[in-house]
């Protein structure tokens, strides 16, 4: 476990790494590599002495994240375009957010799914217009659509025919079967647009349809679309926290964290009003256990500065730390039985034991 907490202590002070040996550096880069955290553990140590063969992987790491910021922002552009005509407005949600906006979580972070959240009376029109323009079924199977269409907070994943490129089209945040059942309607309600983040580079033709080749988070602005909009301040961490504690297995739990850090930390204006209105915000949404564990986690392992009444303890602080830290040196998971009752716990977060046996027996049967 020494890698991991090398890894945590890395990301809180960059400066750490300089005392690294290379049997250190090996282990460090195969763990940020199996979180995800490469390029932004990349960015974080960017200005530090490094070995040259280190500053070369994390350079490359660097230029890699990049690029996918790049191609996110571009596919979003092309949401855009294909749901102009609806007039419909749409959030952009956790990656491709946090790069819209800007926010200091986006350096270095690996963007996937382009993930948008819909006001759930436009799903239908949301759904005929992305599939009118190119994009197709990841899951054609019947169960999985009805699963999808009755049960889920999303739509069956869809996938662009030509540029390979995924989208979730979210009409709330958390499954329409788990206990907790956030106010979509208000999220998307009191969304905010999104800003105008480092885009195409004038000096980059691109055909219209296709993602960019290349080009730097640094290069000219380009106008986005008014239509796109990202979760208020609120929200967002509100829905971080949601998607951390409330709807998985703890996953990517340390990149998942290190987002909960940078958006407290970059949102804490330092007043006397922050805490108590994002407090009020998870309380509405049914999200304060999700939101305070998330806190006192993120305090714990990035030193993130929370209230003192926010810092104390749950019972089960331990066992959630000791799944987040669960992987040797070289990257491989440990701790299975913990990592199994996160498991168990993530799907019973999701839906009822009945229900769960049902699709679980149904799943089995179709493998």
């Amino acid at each position: 476990m020494r890698a991991m907490r090398n890894l945590v202590v890395a990301l809180r002070d960059p400066t750490s790494v300089v005392a690294l040996n290379g049997e250190e550096w090996s282990a460090l880069i195969a763990v940020a590599r199996a979180e995800v955290l490469l390029g932004t553990l990349a960015h974080r140590v960017a200005g530090q002495l490094l070995p040259p063969e280190v500053e070369a992987l994390l350079n490359a790491a660097r230029i890699a994240a990049d690029h996918a910021q790049v191609q996110a922002l571009w596919e979003a552009e092309m949401c855009a375009s294909a749901l102009a005509p609806l007039g419909v407005r749409f959030v952009l949600l956790k990656g491709t957010a946090y790069a819209a906006a800007g926010l200091p979580n986006a350096d270095g972070r690996q963007i996937g799914d382009l993930d948008i959240l819909v006001p759930r009376e436009r799903l239908d029109e949301v759904e005929a217009a992305l599939r009118g323009a190119g994009w197709e079924w990841v899951k054609d199977d019947l169960y999985d659509q009805g699963y999808y269409r009755t049960h889920m907070h999303e739509l069956p994943p869809l996938i662009h025919g030509t540029r390979d490129r995924m989208i979730d089209v979210h009409h709330t945040i958390l499954p329409l079967t788990a206990r907790v059942r956030p106010d979509a309607a208000a999220m998307v309600a009191d969304a905010i647009p999104a800003s105008e983040p480092p885009f195409v580079s004038s000096e980059v033709e691109t055909p219209i349809g296709s993602a960019p080749t290349s080009a730097p988070l640094d290069c000219a602005r380009g106008k986005r679309d008014s239509r796109q909009y990202t979760l208020s301040p609120t929200d967002m961490v509100c829905h971080c926290a949601a998607h951390m504690m409330a709807d998985g297995d703890l996953a990517g739990g340390l990149r998942n964290l290190w987002d909960m850090h940078c958006l407290l930390s970059e949102f804490d204006d330092g007043g006397d009003d922050f805490w108590p209105v994002v407090q009020a915000r998870a309380s509405h949404h049914g999200l304060w256990s999700a939101m305070h564990c998330a806190a006192r986690l993120a305090h714990e392992l990035y030193g993130t500065a929370i209230p003192d009444s926010w810092r104390i303890r749950g019972n089960s602080d331990f066992l959630f730390l000791r799944c987040l830290m669960a992987r040797d040196d070289w990257g491989r998971e440990t701790r299975p039985l913990t990592r199994l009752a996160f498991y168990i716990r993530s799907h019973m977060l999701r839906m009822p034991p009945l229900m769960l046996i049902r699709h679980l027996w149904t799943k089995w049967r179709a493998r």
